[in-house]
């Protein structure tokens, strides 16, 4: 049974065909909507779904926010503004005509990438690092999400109670250090202005600052692994995002990780599924839920 799977990000929207051998058929990607409001999401979605009419019997949507029966809502309005409450499930049912699945994207990421890991392993912690840091927390083997969908926001635990304000509202989140946006607004000098991807290279050619910026993200990370191993005991801390699947980065959380008592180390692997983790989770989901 084909599914078409949507990724809502804060930078990108993509959406695939996803078959029942949990291959993709088909990929598109086209930018987030810059205002990020109502209207314009339902129109990019609108344009994002109709190559593929006829094609799916189903529909799974993977969203960064908080998903509450089937209605998104941005935690951190910084990363997706001005969707306090948008009917997710009902204007995918309404544009397709067929039923929906809703999850959050790093909740669906966690679920693919578990299916990737040895068949002994039962404790995950997915991160991804991106225009936000997101998680998704597998335990015994299954999926936590939460009563009220929150399970796994882990970007948002305290880093640093001196750190910079985070989006959502509080000070010193690991999202308002460890993230893209969060990289980006700590730049000064020289760097200010200048996104991630370009501070990135920058630091691996041995700019001070930029350095200073990409390891201060990677110990942050490796920092909050550390706090997952002592919450819950996870075998394994899966990378994925942008930032999280850089080349270098996951050497440098290994390092900062290494720092660590041995007690609070866990097996950190790159996303197997690398940026189509959401989409073949959320597929994987409406599956498993007889959509």
């Amino acid at each position: 049974m084909t599914t078409l799977a949507i990724d809502i990000g804060g930078t990108k929207l993509a959406a695939a065909l996803i078959d029942a051998q949990h291959s993709v058929l088909e990929k598109k990607t086209v930018p987030t909507p810059a205002s990020k409001t109502p209207v314009t999401l339902t129109e990019a979605l609108s344009a994002l779904v109709a190559p593929f009419e006829g094609q799916a019997l189903r529909v799974a949507v993977a969203s960064t926010g908080i998903i509450r029966h089937g209605v998104l809502t941005a935690l951190n309005p910084d990363n997706l503004g001005g969707l306090a409450q948008f009917p997710l499930t009902e204007t995918l049912v309404r544009l397709t005509g067929l039923p929906c699945l809703a999850v959050n994207d790093a909740q669906a990421a966690a679920w693919a990438e578990y299916h990737a890991l040895p068949a002994d392993a039962s404790d995950m912690v997915f991160i991804t690092v991106s225009t936000g840091v997101g998680g998704g927390i597998i335990c015994n083997g299954k999926l936590l999400r939460g009563k009220e969908g929150l399970a796994g926001h882990i970007g948002h635990m305290l880093a640093d109670p001196h750190g910079p304000r985070c989006g959502c509202g509080r000070t010193g989140c690991v999202e308002a250090i460890a993230s893209g946006r969060g990289i980006a607004a700590l730049a000064t000098d020289d760097l200010h202005g200048m996104t991630a991807r370009a501070i990135f290279a920058l630091s691996q050619n041995g700019h001070p600052q930029a350095m200073s910026l990409i390891h201060q993200s990677a110990r942050t990370v490796a920092q909050l692994i550390a706090d997952m191993k002592a919450g819950y005991d996870c075998q394994y801390a899966v990378l994925g995002g942008s930032v999280g699947l850089a080349p270098g980065y996951l050497a440098l959380i290994e390092a900062y990780l290494a720092q660590e008592p041995a007690v609070y180390h866990a097996k950190i692997l790159a996303a197997h599924y690398q940026h189509d983790a959401g989409l073949l989770g959320a597929a994987l989901l409406a599956e498993e839920n007889a959509l």
